[in-house]
């Protein structure tokens, strides 16, 4: 990659993937986007250049990205897994077309595209431990719909139009830096930040409800290192598990009790995102990244927990 759009660059992700990007490619050549500017003050717009694009338009994406003169598209836009829930109509729209928009665009431009999947395309019939790179996939959620169907199809622009598209199976991302966005996993990112304020949470994830987690650094790091891989090395470009961790509640609860001793956990289970979450894979099989381009997280839980509660008090002045 050498000139980069990144698409819902507002969000958990997209915010510091931006700025990473731009550090290791330099500020001028990451475009930042997305379809309106909620926060004129995100990072991701005041470090350097941003556009309105509307990933809904086909013309927006072509002529931002002829314009920029891109080789690649980073495309986070997408509506997340329990606001896809409320809302199933606008998560297809969303997450469906304008993924077929933005490969289209890359097919016209000859551009490398990065596909955000995710845990959410496994359901209840897959293997729930140690998932494996190819099994079953029948999700019961619109948003693990639309990531199989993006899966699908981002597989077809490869094979069809030989598209670079390249893609990582998400589990969930745990940062301090943007705020959640409607995720099923978002409980292990307010959990930090009520521990600061509180030294509580209420969690509407239940007791003993196991999900795959990473740190955002890690995050970034993928998705970097997958995109310049040797193409050659790839056999499963779309997408590839990854993960960093596996935990409950009460674990995590119990990581950030080693640095706040009287943090305390309850429950008050959301039955729209415990049936999210009782759907996904307790655990992911990551071997397949770690063979074919070197995937390795430096994170685990207690590194995690430690830098999260350092990095909210600095936030928070406390």
């Amino acid at each position: 990659m050498k000139r980069i759009v990144v698409t819902g660059s507002l969000g958990q992700i997209g915010t510091e993937l931006v700025v990473y990007l731009r550090k290791i490619y330099g500020v001028d050549n990451v475009l930042a986007t997305g379809r309106r500017l909620k926060d004129p003050n995100n990072i991701a717009v005041t470090s350097g250049e941003f556009k309105i694009m509307n990933v809904g338009v086909p013309k927006d994406i072509g002529e931002v990205c002829a314009a920029y003169k891109a080789d690649a598209i980073i495309h986070l836009a997408g509506v997340l897994s329990a606001n896809a829930e409320k809302d199933p109509a606008l998560a297809w729209e969303t997450n469906m077309i304008g993924l077929y928009n933005v490969l289209e665009v890359a097919r016209e431009l000859r551009l490398a595209v990065f596909f955000p999947s995710s845990i959410a395309a496994f359901g209840p019939s897959t293997p729930a431990d140690n998932t494996p790179q190819d099994t079953l996939q029948r999700p019961t959620t619109m948003y693990g719909v639309t990531k199989v169907a993006g899966e699908l199809l981002s597989d077809y622009y490869a094979m069809r139009y030989e598209v670079d598209v390249r893609g990582l199976r998400f589990p969930g991302i745990i940062s301090y830096e943007a705020e959640p966005g409607g995720g099923t996993t978002d409980y292990a990112v307010h959990i930090y930040w009520e521990a600061i304020r509180k030294a509580a949470y209420t969690s509407y994830i239940a007791k003993g409800t196991l999900m795959d987690m990473m740190y955002m650094p890690d995050a970034l790091d993928a998705v970097t290192k997958l995109m310049e891989a040797d193409p050659a090395k790839l056999k499963h470009r779309n997408c590839f598990n990854i993960t960093a961790m596996s935990f409950d509640p009460e674990k995590l609860a119990d990581s950030i009790r080693k640095y706040i001793p009287d943090f305390v956990l309850d429950y008050d289970v959301d039955p729209i995102r415990q049936r999210i979450a009782n759907s996904w894979p307790n655990s992911l099989d990551d071997s397949c990244a770690r063979a074919e381009w070197g995937y390795s997280p430096k994170y685990d839980l207690d590194a995690m927990t430690r830098d999260m509660l350092e990095k909210i008090r600095v936030k928070l002045g406390k």
